[in-house]
């Protein structure tokens, strides 16, 4: 079966100029379920919340790789890199939160 001009058994995709090949549509289902979260997953995964994330996607901080109404998705490579960053800052800021964790 062909979907868009390509072949089932071979499923390419571009985001963020990275491409990406998946070989069956399994391989796509498992890298959009281990790799692309969205708002909520985001939201936990950097400890941060609801209102610190809009602020982030609005100064351009952090760029969804899809913009819902009501929700966006987030590839987690980017995020692990924004989290990086941020533990660096609360460290820098708040030293003595740390202590804690």
């Amino acid at each position: 079966m062909d979907y868009c001009g390509i072949k089932e058994n071979t499923i390419n995709k571009k985001v963020k100029g990275i491409a990406y090949h998946f070989e069956t549509r399994e391989d796509l289902r498992r890298f959009v379920t281990e790799e692309v979260l969205n708002s909520a997953e985001t939201i936990e995964f950097l400890e941060i919340s609801r209102e610190r994330l809009s602020q982030l996607i609005k100064d351009g901080k952090l760029l969804p790789i899809k913009k819902m109404l009501k929700d966006s998705l987030f590839l987690k490579t980017d995020l692990e890199e924004k989290k990086k960053e941020l533990e660096t800052t609360r460290k820098k800021y708040q030293p003595f939160d740390t202590l804690d964790k």
